[in-house]
């Protein structure tokens, strides 16, 4: 486990509570050889780092190392400091042999599930490269939010959840089948060592850089999951760490409520637009990769994308994996813009009701078909 913190000291011994009281799924306690905790204290102007070597003075038996640096300036960034901890943890895994190994990352504002650990290990042992856990606001400290801010945050979340459901209908992923969510970042993400080698280990940007990392696993076909049962609660603070974390996304909404900006998003029809598009260029790609020949017009198809067949067509010709291909084409689909101006954004309150109104067609197809399949 990877621990970074900077400043944590009112949530730093809960953050260590939950790691240090872990169960397996049976409810049993999960013993301590089964995983080992590496926190880096950067930068702290409070007690953070005493709070931790306290807590591992205290608790002798759990496999806690405490580190405490100060980076220079261009260095004291999340980005870094995660990078540096998730490298530590590969090279640790690497020194036994554990290709198979698991790092997973949360933060010191955050408080795992019990089972957290057990739920990460139980979703690699069922085949995935890397998991991100369902991840929560705390109760308190989200009423406690600004009105219009609380809405925007329940909002978003709804509306992604319906997205990562109707993704599971449109472009299923095996890897990631419903029930599945949407999140992959920093509070909770498990990536195995092989893997995280694959991906070229974690990306060196600002932030965000969970999100980087994610991406770059993608960009090697990793079977990722979106697990429900790997659950995290963490803090509705609206002062941040990070520059595009939740506490700037925080603020960012507070702000549009005060200024009475609507919260606008893609809409119900260009995510179902986008998502059918995306499972035909997943189909070409794996024919093209075949030698076998196209059963879907390249030309419509590019159209339905927005870009230029040409380029699609010289794109299929190279020997890439899918999750660098579909990667290309959303940065091409942002240079030629035709996406943008055939798709306008919409209210998400309109969004959310559209993306219900859809999935629920969706659901009575798939169970009329379930049942015809039934009855040969």
């Amino acid at each position: 486990m990877i621990v970074p913190v900077r400043n944590e000291a009112a949530t730093l011994q809960t953050t260590l509570n939950a790691l240090e009281n872990q169960v397996d799924l049976n409810h049993q306690r999960l013993h301590f050889d089964r995983y080992e905790i590496i926190l880096l204290a950067n930068n702290c102007s409070d007690d953070s780092a005493a709070i931790a070597r306290r807590f591992a003075q205290q608790h002798p038996q759990l496999n806690l190392h405490v580190v405490e640096r100060t980076l220079p300036p261009s260095e004291a960034h999340i980005g870094r400091v995660r990078q540096l901890l998730m490298d530590e943890a590969y090279r640790r895994l690497s020194q036994i042999g554990r290709k198979r190994g698991v790092i997973a990352s949360t933060d010191g504002d955050s408080q795992v599930s019990p089972t957290w650990i057990a739920a990460t290990l139980h979703e690699i042992e069922r085949g995935a490269d890397a998991v991100g856990g369902r991840i929560m606001l705390d109760r308190a400290g989200l009423n406690r939010l600004d009105p219009y801010a609380k809405a925007c945050h329940l909002r978003e979340v709804g509306y992604r959840s319906l997205i990562a459901e109707l993704e599971s209908y449109l472009d299923p992923d095996p890897h990631d089948r419903s029930p599945r969510h949407y999140q992959h970042y920093g509070a909770s993400f498990a990536v195995t060592a092989e893997i995280y080698a694959q991906a070229g280990g974690m990306p060196l940007v600002r932030t965000p850089e969970d999100v980087a990392l994610y991406r770059a696993l993608l960009r090697v076909n990793a079977r990722f999951r979106h697990s429900p049962i790997v659950r995290v609660t963490t803090s509705a603070r609206q002062t941040g760490r990070a520059e595009l974390g939740l506490a700037n996304q925080l603020n960012v909404w507070t702000a549009m409520g005060q200024q009475r900006q609507p919260f606008l998003v893609e809409s119900a029809a260009a995510i179902v637009a986008r998502l059918q598009a995306r499972h035909q260029l997943r189909e070409l790609w794996g024919r093209s990769l075949s030698g076998y020949p196209p059963s879907i017009d390249l030309h419509s198809l590019a159209d339905r994308l927005g870009i230029a067949a040409e380029w699609l067509q010289q794109e299929l010709a190279q020997p890439q994996t899918f999750g660098l291909l579909y990667e290309r084409v959303e940065q091409r689909q942002q240079v030629e813009n035709i996406w943008a101006q055939r798709w306008p954004l919409v209210a998400i309150e309109f969004a959310i009701q559209e993306l219900r109104i859809h999935l629920e067609k969706i659901k009575q197809c798939h169970n009329v078909n379930v049942l015809k399949a039934i009855s040969k």
